[in-house]
This record gives C-alpha cells, sequence and structure tokens, in this order.
C-alpha cells in the first residue's frame, strides 16, 4: 500500500486544515496594529500561519474575541511548514480595572454618605 498523494491533491488537503483552523478559534493576535489569526493555543504559546504573520518577536496582545486574555513577549520557536510556532517568554493576565495600591477589607465601607441636615 503506497501513502504518496499528487501534489495538487496534498495542497488541497493543507489548504483545508488550515481553513478548519481559522474556523475554530476565536483567538487572535494583534502586533503593531495588525491582527492575525491564532491557529492553535498551547499552555506555553501559539501557532500562526506563517503566510499572514510575519516572524514576530517582542510584546503583543493575545484575544478570545474581543475579550482582551495576556499581553506576552514571545519569540518564535520554530517553523513547521506552512506554520510558525511561538512561545511565551511572559504572558501576564489582562486585567478590567487598574491595580490597587491599598488593601481592601471585606468590611470597608465603599462610599462615604454627607450629612444632609
Amino acid at each position: 500500500m503506497s501513502t504518496w498523494v499528487p501534489k495538487e491533491v496534498q495542497a488541497g488537503l493543507d489548504a483545508a486544515r488550515k481553513k478548519s483552523l481559522k474556523k475554530s478559534t476565536k483567538m487572535r493576535v494583534e502586533a503593531d496594529g495588525h491582527s492575525f489569526r491564532v491557529l492553535k493555543y498551547r499552555e506555553n504559546g501559539f501557532t500562526l500561519d506563517i503566510e499572514d504573520a510575519p516572524h514576530l518577536r517582542g510584546l503583543v496582545d493575545l484575544f478570545d474575541g474581543g475579550r482582551h486574555v495576556y499581553q506576552c513577549l514571545i519569540v518564535a520557536s520554530e517553523e513547521d511548514g506552512d506554520l510558525m510556532h511561538y512561545e511565551f517568554k511572559r504572558a501576564t493576565v489582562a486585567e478590567d480595572t487598574p491595580p490597587t495600591d491599598y488593601f481592601k477589607g471585606e468590611n470597608q465601607p465603599t462610599a462615604l454618605l454627607a450629612d444632609q441636615s
């Protein structure tokens, strides 16, 4: 039994695989004002289509749909055919609120009501 397939068939299979990967994820990376679709997300990095994304390096923002998930420091780790794998050097969780510089106790008042008399 032979596992050889014509180049046209292999190209069609690769294109179909990339298309299904792009549809299955909502994650995207933004760098330098450009947005790139994440094909695979892993705990220690992610994978992009090498045709769409250049060799990214440095600080990027990772989004899941419209929600900002991480601010990451990345480096390109390896090229695998038409895919480029990136690894996190640092991945900081993005917060919706700024950090506080004081302790918030359980019974701390949330507001001060002035005397209206």
